[in-house]
């Protein structure tokens, strides 16, 4: 399988807390899978064409404010994919590590596609009035819904439960993550020998899965203002830096915005 990393939506500029690397815009990192037998597979889909045209249409007015969005075409997963050679339709599936405004934006640029996720996030999308979080514009297309539940713990995959995907290859896998939502999950992509773990909104900034974790200013407001549960989303960082610590040559493990970790992806 070959795997593309893509930005699908810089937003608000923020600056490193040492000395090194530049300042640069927090980003949407999504992945593009070309799979052998299944198409393409997005995983995260960031903000779509309908938030560049018509934002106040789609999104959040103190959402843009705070976040700054860049809203810029060429940045959409779909303008990146046809740069790429592909049409939408060429999209099969969408892998969602949860459906917070920033990561289903993209959906309605694939409608035919089929949409994964956990069942625990649709139902909350699902149950309120459109909120800063979720924005109800983002699926009035009736996507394909693919949801799951977890069966029951268990330690497949690395030491975290994992489930196999309907219609997709095992080497692509949701790895639960919990405590930003309710449904929050990772994602899991076997690249040859080695695997990658798109963790979304786990954790926000590359140093907070250091040993000695020191989280973001700035981004560590952003995800304290959004958990669930602030003591799942802690112990769910801290599972994370063991998986760095034991399994750190066999697993690589990124964040949805973190921009140095997309620059340091991007330049393998």
């Amino acid at each position: 399988m070959r795997i593309h990393h893509l930005n699908c939506g810089s937003v608000r500029t923020i600056e490193a807390t040492y000395d090194g690397p530049p300042a640069a815009p927090a980003v949407n990192h999504c992945l593009l899978v070309e799979t052998p037998a299944d198409g393409l597979v997005l995983i995260e889909t960031g903000l779509g064409l309908g938030d560049v045209r018509d934002p106040a249409g789609t999104l959040d007015a103190d959402w843009v404010r705070f976040v700054e969005p860049a809203l810029a075409e060429e940045e959409t997963a779909v303008r990146q994919i046809a740069r790429l050679g592909y049409r939408p339709a060429d999209v099969r599936h969408v892998i969602v590590t949860h459906l917070d405004v920033d990561h289903s934006g993209g959906l309605p640029d694939f409608p035919g596609a089929r949409v994964h996720l956990l069942a625990a996030e649709l139902e909350a999308a699902l149950a309120g009035p459109p909120s800063s979080r979720y924005r109800p514009a983002h699926w009035a297309h009736g996507p394909d819904w693919v949801t799951y539940t977890p069966q029951q713990p268990n330690d497949d995959w690395f030491g975290f439960t994992s489930i196999e995907l309907d219609g997709l290859p095992e080497d692509i896998r949701l790895v639960p993550l919990g405590g930003h939502t309710a449904g929050h999950t990772g994602v899991a992509v076997r690249e040859g020998e080695h695997w990658l773990l798109h963790c979304g909104d786990a954790y926000y900034y590359h140093r907070e899965l250091q040993p000695d974790p020191h989280p973001h200013p700035l981004m560590d407001v952003v995800q304290t203002r959004s958990e669930v549960h602030h003591d799942l989303r802690l112990g769910t960082q801290a599972r994370l830096r063991e998986l760095v610590r034991d399994h750190g040559d066999q697993v690589s493990v990124f964040s949805a915005h973190d921009p140095w970790e997309l620059a340091a992806a991007t330049a393998k």
